[in-house]
C-alpha cells in the first residue's frame, strides 16, 4: 500500500469527528456480545481494506457493531462478511472464502472495500451528518485509487452517497436519472467509474431471500466484466 493511502487509513482510525458514533463504539466494545466476551474489540473507526491497484471499489454502509467494530477489518466477523467474502473468493477477488480476523491471511485482488461510515452506528443507521463527515475520506480514497473503474454500491444508502459525492463535485447535475435496483448499472458521467448497485448482504436481506448468494455472485461477475472492458475516450 502506498504511503499516502496508508496515512489516510491511519487518519481514519484516529478520527473523532462523530461523538455519537465514538461513544457507541466504545460502549459496544465494553459491553460486548456474550459470544465474544473474551475478545478485545477494535472499537475504533475501521479502515478500508484491499488492493491499492484495484479496478473495483466496494462501497458499503458501515461496520457491524460485533463484526468489523470487533475485528477491525471491513466485513469481517459477521454474517454479511461471511457471504461477501465467499462470493469474492468464488469470483477471483479474494484469496480465501472466509474472513475471521485481521491476521487471518486474507488478501484481496483487484478490489478495495470501504464504507459510507467508518464507525459502527446504532441500529446500523448512520446520521446524514455522520455520512457527510466520512465522505471526505471516500473522496480522497478515490483520488488515490487511480485504477478504479467500477463502484459496487451495497445498499441504497451507499448508492445515494456516491451520487451525492458526484453531484457536489459537479460531475452530475442531479440524482433523479439514477434508480437503485439490484444489478442495475450506470455510467454516471464521462471519465467516471461505472456504478453497479446491489442489495446489501445484511442478515435481514439474506434471511428473507431478498438477496441470495447467486444474486450477489452475479453482481461481482458483472463488476469484473465491466472492469475488464477496453478503455475508450471518456472511460474511467
Amino acid at each position: 500500500m502506498g504511503g499516502d493511502l496508508r496515512a489516510l487509513q491511519e487518519e481514519i482510525c484516529n478520527c473523532l469527528l462523530c461523538p455519537r458514533l465514538r461513544e457507541y463504539c466504545t460502549q459496544i466494545s465494553t459491553v460486548k456480545r456474550r459470544a465474544y466476551r473474551n475478545e478485545s474489540y477494535w472499537g475504533r473507526p475501521v479502515p478500508s481494506f484491499g488492493d491499492p491497484d484495484a479496478r473495483v471499489l466496494v462501497l458499503g454502509l458501515a461496520p457491524g457493531a460485533h463484526g468489523a467494530n470487533r475485528t477491525g477489518r471491513m466485513f469481517t466477523g459477521d454474517s454479511s462478511g461471511n457471504l461477501l467474502y465467499r462470493v469474492l473468493w468464488k469470483t477471483g477477488f479474494a484469496s480465501q472464502p472466509t474472513a475471521q480476523h485481521r491476521t487471518d491471511g486474507l488478501v484481496l485482488n483487484d478490489i478495495w472495500i470501504t464504507a459510507s461510515a467508518h464507525c459502527a452506528p446504532p441500529d446500523n443507521k448512520p446520521a446524514r451528518d455522520e455520512v457527510l463527515n466520512c465522505r471526505r475520506y471516500l473522496i480522497r480514497e478515490l483520488e488515490l485509487l487511480q485504477n478504479v473503474r467500477v463502484i459496487v454500491a451495497l445498499g441504497r444508502l451507499a448508492f445515494d452517497n456516491y451520487l451525492d459525492l458526484l453531484r457536489v463535485a459537479g460531475a452530475i447535475t442531479h440524482k433523479s436519472g439514477f434508480v437503485f435496483g439490484h444489478g442495475a448499472t450506470a455510467r454516471t458521467a464521462p471519465g467516471q467509474p461505472w456504478l453497479l448497485a446491489s442489495y446489501h448482504p445484511s442478515q435481514q436481506n439474506t434471511s428473507t431471500g431478498k438477496l441470495t448468494e447467486a444474486m450477489l455472485t452475479q453482481v461481482f461477475i458483472t463488476a469484473r466484466d465491466l472492469a475488464s472492458q477496453p478503455v475508450t475516450a471518456g472511460s474511467p
